[in-house]
């Protein structure tokens, strides 16, 4: 038996496992969301799920709320963690403590960034506190509402904190392999440090840059932990929503809780899709 067989077989255990319970619980969530579950009495096949998302005013809010907490979480972390990245590349006295305590947070859970953001930034939290004893504010609810608000800002600031470091560390090894050659000619020719990141480092970048970005905005588009517990009942984020439909006494709500997990999972293929496509024109050039 040769090597390739033999690799094969070690990881086909793994990979059946692996394959089995993605595709059984993808297939299941499909046949849900088109009305076949069985164990209620519901035999019949149909798009009456999908007809009922697209037709509700709710699920269009939840929608683009969730669009703008993972689309601006994204980008913002992902020019800081450029930013890190580039300061962090250098060599300066205390490098080392300064990238360790900006990975720190990577072991940290997101439930227990999330509580942090709720006692620091809410209406009763300590900066609204420290705001009232600096008589900034009449009283703590005066504090601008950062957590359960309209735009989400708490979500967002809590995903930021935790993907930074996650986007850092990818850009960092990217850089790390790159050669310090290219900059150098390009400095050589005339070009300004804004010109030599604009037009050599950052398309060398891209692509490592391109999969972190499309993994954290994957991750922050289904995420349901982080908008329960920061997020404001209406409009909830679409993966809350579609939690509370699933978990409905209702038991006929659920082919419209599994749509909107389709619709989940379809937005992280085309993520999935998209990186791909991006990925191979960067590979031609």
């Amino acid at each position: 038996m040769n090597e390739r067989w033999k690799i094969s077989l070690m990881l086909a255990p793994a990979v059946l496992i692996i394959a089995g319970l993605f595709l059984g619980g993808l297939l299941l969530g499909i046949m849900g969301s088109l009305g076949y579950m069985p164990f209620i009495g519901r035999h019949d096949w149909s798009f009456d799920a999908y007809r009922e998302i697209v037709t509700s005013e709710r699920f269009y809010h939840s929608f683009l709320l969730t669009f703008h907490i993972a689309f601006t979480s994204t980008i913002i972390a992902s020019v800081i963690a450029m930013g890190a990245a580039l300061v962090l590349r250098k060599s300066f006295f205390g490098r080392r403590v300064i990238q360790f305590l900006f990975h720190l947070n990577l072991t940290v859970p997101h439930l227990v960034g999330a509580i942090g953001i709720l006692y620091l930034f809410s209406q009763s939290g300590f900066f609204a506190r420290l705001a009232h004893e600096f008589h900034l504010i009449a009283r703590p609810a005066d504090f601008p509402a950062l957590v359960y608000d309209p735009f989400a800002i708490g979500i967002i600031l809590q995903y930021v904190w935790k993907e930074v470091p996650f986007i850092g560390l990818i850009l960092l090894a990217n850089m790390q392999s790159l050669s310090h050659d290219y900059e150098a000619v390009a400095r050589s020719l005339g070009a300004s440090r804004w010109q030599s990141f604009r037009h050599v480092l950052l398309p060398l970048l891209s692509p490592g840059l391109l999969a972190a970005a499309m993994i954290v905005f994957a991750f922050t588009f289904g995420a349901y932990e982080i908008p329960a517990l920061l997020g404001q009942n209406y409009p909830a984020a679409l993966p809350v929503l579609a939690y509370q439909a699933f978990t409905d006494t209702d038991l006929n709500a659920r082919p419209a809780a599994l749509a909107m997990a389709m619709v989940i999972a379809i937005m992280s293929a085309l993520m999935i899709f998209a990186y791909a496509r991006l990925t191979r024109r960067y590979v031609r050039a």
